[in-house]
């Protein structure tokens, strides 16, 4: 750990030396986000509820979930971007060198500008907490903490996931964006809104509503089952199948070349 702080360090001092740059990338990220805000806000003002969710509740659900996804793209980007190490050929570097790769990929590429969108994440958290109702006892801040890190998990899965497949087809797979950016806005409601179909494949194939549909339920209010409370951690165990795809991958590789 202490080598990755070390390599956390330098990146942050890299990007830091365009102050300027990256406080304009950092501006445009929460201006992304915030429309996405704005989209949400006007349509309550003319719709109060949606499938009778209110508009505190959309917020608390879309703010975790877009923390836990900025959380992910600004610490787990290596992997976003994995196509371009393949194509460089600069993958061939990481696999010759003792360190392990995913620690190698992980530093490779850390983008400290996403933290506009979580500014915007944190901000409508903080309108939602009071503005929602909800008394927040030991459960309710332990299901909040367990969505985001279990967001955290589930992201970071799909962006290895997508890693695995570069390894076949060079050229990153637009189709991922589905899942991972995708999932992002779709997360800005509640998973049951699109329909018992789409509910059931974000929670058995694309877990997505594991950490942000159902625990959401137990915090509003809307269900007094304990349990749900932990199926955010389901989001570590989808880790195992992804990472053993990724492996998989790296054992059919071989050099592109550069």
């Amino acid at each position: 750990m202490k080598l990755y702080f070390k390599y956390v360090a330098m990146l942050l001092k890299s990007q830091m030396q365009y102050k300027a740059s990256f406080i304009m990338t950092a501006s445009g990220q929460f201006l992304v986000s915030f429309t996405a805000f704005l989209g949400i806000y006007f349509m309550f003002s003319r719709f109060h509820t949606v499938k009778g969710f209110e508009f505190s509740e959309i917020l608390l659900c879309f703010s975790i979930v877009l923390m836990s996804f900025s959380v992910t793209e600004c610490f787990v980007r290596g992997f976003d971007v994995f196509p371009r190490l393949i194509q460089s050929g600069n993958l061939d570097r990481i696999l010759v060198r003792p360190r392990n790769e995913i620690f190698q990929v992980l530093t490779s590429n850390i983008e400290f500008s996403r933290i506009g969108r979580l500014l915007q994440a944190i901000l409508m958290l903080i309108y939602a907490i009071p503005a929602s109702g909800i008394i927040w006892t030991l459960d309710k801040i332990l299901t909040a903490f367990l969505m985001v890190t279990g967001g955290i998990a589930v992201f970071s899965s799909l962006f290895v996931l997508y890693a695995g497949f570069s390894f076949f087809t060079i050229e990153g797979l637009e189709f991922m964006n589905i899942f991972t950016d995708g999932s992002r806005e779709f997360g800005k409601y509640p998973m049951s809104i699109y329909g018992e179909g789409i509910l059931k494949f974000f929670t058995y194939v694309i877990p997505i509503a594991l950490f942000q549909y159902y625990p959401l339920l137990y915090l509003i209010g809307r269900s007094d089952n304990i349990g749900l409370i932990f199926l955010p951690l389901m989001g570590f165990l989808f880790m195992i199948p992804c990472y053993c795809f990724f492996k998989f991958g790296l054992r059919k590789y071989k050099s592109t070349g550069s």
